[in-house]
């Protein structure tokens, strides 16, 4: 945009996070707007809709103590645009990538639109390098590749904030030493949680190649529309302009969707499910589709979003949607987590579809997949089992039928079970594995090559 700024004192309307500007022709989507109130304060908002005599406007710092008849509005003729430089390492930023640290402002090397562009298909790489989480039930069975997005799908109150710090902290390109770094995005967090994070990442020196956007609970909720694409903007940075290999962590996404449920709202449109708007999965998919890797390059984006499932129901808008998009899933058990055991990931819903791409000779290790396919068939049977023995009791199982109980359950203490500050190697993980699966005859484990069975099987420890 090459338009020259222009101020208006024509505020005609105020509906939520929105306001409505007349004698307005030209302004373009997307534009920043400086709103100045009476006392001297000043907000930035966007241009949400432009008609030909009025402009409609999304006011990032809330509409709040507005009077409509002494504020100014200057319209700037640009983007929302974020300063970047290999400086932002190691700083936080509020959830509209102002500094909250104190640090100052960014010394920048280049200003870029927070809206990024669209990677071209045809220069994408297929994602097929594996990133060790040291989370055994990530790692050994819904492994994470470089460039993929994999969103975690958790309720309230279980530990995906957690989790979140815990492979922040873990994770690494396995078997390649190039610069790694992570991009933390949160959404709608409160003070707690925001202490948390940051006391995590300063006590293990993960912060020093962390980038953080924090919008919390009691920030206006209509900031948090542009928090994910800060964060991506500097991931893209990283990744396509320093040759980093960036993980974002991106939580919670749906804090974001009742943004933008917000502002639909506002303008009174017509609603789709339970109240979100019907381009909702077009704007998930604008933020989603910045994961990825180019060819020529040698950064990539691999995206981690965390979405909280309103009582727990998989089939809600935002889980639904981003299951759509994304190429595949990890799912917290309420179930596992009354067990304490920690992560609560159940094996069984989770999913990662790049998985085969990533692992296997060369890569992990050569029985990685065959392994991951037995423990998903012993641990289904397991828990078949247990249903059944809540029927019917024990007496009427077999020798073989009692094995696969224990092993559910030693399954879910020993290999999903690691504690908040034990990150394991994924040879260590596939080595637990064959300690649990060794416990079968040859003949039970169908899913495995035989040579690997005499390869890798630990018959001491039945």
């Amino acid at each position: 945009m090459t338009s020259p700024a222009r101020e208006y004192t024509s505020v005609t309307k105020v509906a939520g996070p929105l306001m409505a500007v007349s004698g307005v022709g030209d302004a373009a989507y997307g534009e920043v707007v400086e709103v100045r109130l009476p006392g001297g304060e000043r907000r930035l908002g966007q241009v949400l809709e432009s008609r030909l005599t009025m402009a409609v406007v999304q006011v990032f710092g809330g509409t709040r103590d507005l009077d409509t008849e002494a504020t100014s509005v200057r319209f700037t003729g640009e983007p929302l645009r974020m300063a970047v430089s290999p400086e932002i390492l190691g700083r936080v930023f509020d959830g509209a990538g102002r500094p909250a640290d104190g640090g100052g402002a960014v010394i920048p090397e280049d200003v870029r639109d927070i809206a990024g562009t669209s990677i071209n298909p045809t220069a994408r790489a297929f994602p097929e390098d594996c990133i060790e989480t040291g989370i055994s039930a990530i790692d050994g069975m819904n492994t994470l590749v470089r460039g993929q997005k994999l969103p975690i799908f958790s309720g309230a109150g279980l530990p995906h904030s957690r989790l979140a710090a815990q492979i922040a902290r873990q994770a690494r390109v396995l078997g390649d030493a190039e610069e790694f770094a992570i991009v933390f995005g949160a959404m709608g967090i409160t003070n707690e949680e925001s202490r948390f994070f940051l006391e995590e990442f300063e006590e293990t020196g993960a912060l020093e190649h962390t980038v953080i956007f924090a919008n919390l609970a009691d920030d206006p909720a209509i900031e948090r529309i542009v928090t994910p694409r800060c964060a991506l903007t500097a991931a893209e940075y990283l990744a396509f302009s320093q040759g980093m290999h960036v993980l974002v962590i991106l939580q919670d996404i749906t804090a974001y969707c009742e943004a933008l449920r917000e502002v639909s709202a506002a303008r009174e449109e017509v609603p789709a499910r339970r109240g979100y708007p019907g381009y909702m999965y077009t704007d998930l998919a604008s933020i989603f589709e910045r994961a990825g890797r180019i060819r020529g390059k040698k950064g990539s984006i691999t995206q981690l979003p965390i979405i909280s499932m309103p009582d727990d129901d998989i089939t809600h808008p935002v889980p639904d949607l981003t299951g759509y998009i994304t190429e595949g899933q990890i799912v917290l058990s309420r179930d596992l987590h009354r067990k304490s055991v920690y992560p609560p990931i159940d094996v069984l819903p989770s999913l990662s579809r790049l998985m085969p791409g990533g692992i296997g000779k060369g890569k992990t290790r050569e029985d990685h997949g065959a392994v991951s396919d037995q423990l998903y068939a012993a641990y289904a049977r397991g828990r078949r089992l247990e249903s059944l023995v809540a029927v019917i009791g024990e007496e009427g199982l077999t020798p073989v039928d009692r094995l696969y109980l224990d092993f559910a359950t030693r399954f879910e203490r020993e290999f999903v079970g690691q504690g908040a500050d034990a990150g394991r190697a994924i040879t260590e993980s596939l080595d637990r594995a064959w300690d649990l699966l060794s416990r079968f005859p040859d003949d039970e484990l169908k899913r495995i090559d035989p040579a690997l069975i005499a390869a890798h099987a630990r018959r001491g420890g039945r």
